[in-house]
């Protein structure tokens, strides 16, 4: 016999159920629903907001939509008073500890009176959460922090790595007096190979690139000067280009990522391999061994790159202009004499020299400063490009400024 899941006593009785009988009780489906689901109830006592959770809290199950309305009860000036209550709680897990800590700071950002009326491990988890100011000061501190404290206090960063890149140049400087002095532990074989890495080696990738390079200034001059039937100024605009700026900034780049990385990564894995420890031991001076012959080879062979560099521009707009603009290779040659005074050597030159030092300043820097670590050597290199870079740029920028300024 099925009698419904509410029967009470009479109902037995006109059953005709009597006795000891086994009863199976059969739950209604909607109220197991209902305690298998998300629920919260708010009821307003006078000055009282009494907000009761029960159910099932999991994460994946979707609030309820009286779990968001908890929150814009608490506009009503009259409330002034909380109370967490969980009579019927289910199962929960960390989406209920989250929606309870979101209610009370907010209650407590009006000034209300929290009451807790909830089970004795959900009110301790509260009071961890709650007790945590972790990443509540890390937002406020966020978001007291202005623009100008946010820049001083990056600007103040920099100071400690400032001073000890300062004190890097002065290291070198001292070196280069022993050097002088011919008290130097520099050895004149390793010079001549770092000049071979970093000049012979590197005339195929700078060929290739000042002649792509000069060939895309010719086919930019190409395409404007054409319209006014000048194209013979094609010569003077790629010579001009090439000898003053774009020979010595296309020979940075190319350094930068080739020897300026390969800098940082040498001296970066002596450092994590204690072959720098090994030499100072020994009395032998880092700095003498490793950095000051490369800082020479590149700053004497960055210049001499860029005067190639220079030649190879050239060459790319002479093949341009003479192939496909029909100019007459004596007349761009010429033109090419006539437009590009010898004064953009010498600025192009000056160019150069200061993106050697750049280059082999960054790269040498980071290498000695390297961590113990395979990463430190990787974060090594990327830094010392990227520092190489934005040094070219910079440079780059004054000098064209002076440059301007003193009319040449």
């Amino acid at each position: 016999m099925s009698l419904p899941y509410n029967c009470g006593a009479d109902a037995l009785a006109r059953a005709g159920c009597s006795g000891y009988y086994i009863i199976i009780m059969q739950s209604n489906p909607q109220e197991v629903a209902a305690h298998a689901s998300v629920q919260a109830e708010t009821r307003k006592q006078g000055r009282l907001l009494r907000v009761s959770v029960c159910g099932r809290w999991c994460m994946g199950d979707n609030l309820p939509a009286e779990a968001h309305f908890v929150l814009q009860r608490f506009t009503d000036a009259r409330v002034r008073e909380l109370s967490l209550d969980a009579d019927d709680l289910n199962q929960w897990d960390t989406s209920l500890l989250v929606f309870l800590v979101r209610v009370i700071r907010t209650a407590r950002k009006r000034g209300l009176t929290v009451n807790l009326n909830l089970p004795e491990g959900l009110t301790r988890l509260l009071s961890l959460a709650l007790s945590a100011p972790a990443g509540a000061d890390v937002i406020r501190r966020q978001t007291d922090e202005t623009f100008l404290s946010a820049l001083g206090g990056r600007v103040f960063a920099l100071l400690p790595d400032l001073a000890d890149f300062f004190y890097f140049l002065g290291e070198i400087v001292a070196s280069f007096q022993r050097l002088v002095r011919g008290q130097s532990h520099m050895r004149l074989q390793d010079l001549m190979e770092v000049v071979h890495e970093c000049g012979v080696r590197a005339l195929p990738i700078v060929s290739l690139t000042s002649l792509l390079f000069g060939l895309i200034l010719a086919f930019v001059g190409w395409v404007q000067l054409t319209q006014f039937g000048a194209q013979v100024y094609v010569a003077g605009l790629v010579g001009i280009g090439m000898l003053r700026i774009m020979g010595a900034m296309m020979v940075g780049v190319v350094m930068s990522g080739r020897i300026g990385a390969a800098y940082a990564a040498l001296t970066g894995a002596m450092q994590v391999n204690e072959e720098v420890d090994a030499l100072s031991a020994a009395g032998i001076y880092p700095v003498d061994f490793l950095v000051l012959p490369r800082v020479l080879a590149l700053t004497a062979m960055t210049p001499l790159l860029t005067l190639y560099a220079d030649i190879m521009g050239i060459a790319g707009g002479y093949l341009v202009g003479v192939t496909m603009m029909g100019l007459n290779p004596y007349e761009y040659l010429n033109a090419t004499v006539q437009m590009t005074p010898f004064r953009h050597v010498l600025v192009g030159l000056v160019y150069g020299t200061f993106f050697g030092v750049i280059i082999a300043l960054s790269g040498c820097f980071h290498g000695m400063r390297c961590g113990r670590s395979a990463g430190a050597v990787g974060l090594a290199v990327t830094t010392a490009v990227v520092h190489a870079l934005v040094g070219i740029i910079v440079a780059t920028a004054v000098i064209t400024v002076v440059c301007t300024v003193l009319g040449v």
